[in-house]
């Protein structure tokens, strides 16, 4: 049964599933539109679960269990609910798994958390078909002119997606905010290790886009895992032990 955080001035209800455990706790922030119940989260649960390791996952608004609506959801919101949660319930140094736009803001939140709380800044991070600065990356540079003056008048695309039958919204206030929040114009500093896990048939999050992000973590340890047939989800149970291979060797 989830545990509920009020965060922001708002008051929005964020879902949070803890799991107790030995050696850092594992934090993982998940993808655009996905939840934390989502298949390489639970599966990390389960090897939490038979290693007697600390688990901490959670919904952002809008996602999942949580509250408020997913047109309301920005960068700024989201990356605010991940920070609440942290600080909300970790006490030492985690290890982040973050997933595409998951990847995103474990980087927003390890530079945060370096200059504001050292002493729960990430040991280590695991980062899948990280989709960093995916709002103006990802998104505004791939779309055509019509459709940008659309978004820019309208407010709001409504995006098919393989994922779901619905379309994903994406609204002009999420492409504005994340223009705060982009990375990839400088160094990104992360104070800890990083292993990225990037499928070159992922057509969601390119792998030459993972190879720009490398380019970006000059100061740190950084080891790149490319996966020739793998697709943006990653999620098949070969997958699923490069992952958890990956966590064990951060943890």
């Amino acid at each position: 049964m989830p545990q509920s955080v009020t965060v922001g001035q708002d008051a929005r209800p964020i879902a949070v599933l803890s799991r107790e455990g030995k050696g850092p706790p594992v934090v993982w922030l998940g993808g655009f539109k996905s939840d934390m119940r989502a298949t390489k989260a639970s599966a990390l649960d389960a090897w939490a679960q038979a290693n007697g390791r600390a688990f901490l996952r959670f919904d952002y608004s809008g996602h999942g269990e949580s509250g408020a609506a997913f047109e309301d959801g920005t960068i700024s919101r989201w990356l605010e609910d991940a920070l609440s949660v942290i600080e909300r319930f970790v006490r030492e140094r985690p290890i982040f798994v973050g997933s595409s736009m998951g990847g995103w803001i474990s980087l927003l939140a390890a530079r945060h958390l370096m200059a504001k709380r050292p002493e729960i800044a990430p040991a280590g991070m695991v980062l899948i078909a990280p989709a960093v600065d995916m709002t103006e990356r990802l998104m505004w540079d791939r779309f055509p002119d019509a459709l940008r003056k659309s978004v820019q008048e309208t407010g709001v695309y409504h995006r098919p997606s393989a994922y779901s039958d619905d379309p994903y919204p994406i609204t002009w206030k999420l492409i504005e905010d994340g223009r705060q929040h982009l990375l990839l114009d400088g160094p990104i500093q992360t104070g800890c290790p990083v292993h990225i896990l990037q499928g070159m048939e992922d057509p969601d999050v390119p792998w030459d886009h993972a190879l720009r992000l490398v380019e970006h973590l000059p100061g740190d340890s950084v080891s790149l895992t490319l996966i020739k047939d793998g697709d943006h989800r990653l999620s098949r149970p070969e997958d699923i032990e490069r992952l958890v291979a990956a966590v064990e060797g951060m943890a």
